[in-house]
C-alpha cells in the first residue's frame, strides 16, 4: 500500500476506485525511474536505501517538485517517518490522517 516514492496508496482515490493497483503491481508506471531505481535495488521504498532521498537525484526529480508542489506534499518526510518507524506505522499514520502524504509545513 506504499508506493517506492513513499506516497500511501490506501488514501488514493484511483487505488481506492479499483482503477489502480498500486505502486508495486502498477505495469503501466514504466515511465517511474523511482519505482525502477527501487526495485533494481530490491526495496520496496526509498526507505531501504541509505542514501538521504533530499540529495538523490533519482528522487528529487522535476516531476517530484512539481508534484510537491501542487500538492503541498513532502514526500522526503514520508521516507524519513518510514525509516524511523517503518512501513506498518506509517500506513496506520496515513489512514488515521486520511491522505497519501505528509504535508509541507
Amino acid at each position: 500500500m506504499i508506493a517506492a516514492c513513499g506516497l500511501y496508496c490506501g488514501a488514493c482515490r484511483k487505488y481506492l476506485a479499483g482503477k489502480c493497483p498500486g505502486c508495486h503491481e502498477n505495469d503501466k508506471a514504466l515511465w517511474c525511474k523511482i519505482r525502477k531505481c527501487v526495485r533494481q535495488q530490491g526495496f520496496r521504498t526509498c526507505a531501504g536505501c541509505c542514501k538521504d532521498v533530499t540529495v538523490c537525484k533519482t528522487y528529487s526529480n522535476l516531476i517530484g517538485k512539481v508534484f510537491a508542489f501542487l500538492f503541498n506534499s513532502d514526500r522526503p518526510a514520508c521516507i524519513h517517518y518510514i525509516k524511523e518507524h517503518g512501513e506498518e506505522a506509517f500506513a496506520e499514520e496515513m489512514t488515521k490522517r486520511k491522505c497519501q502524504t505528509m504535508r509541507r509545513k
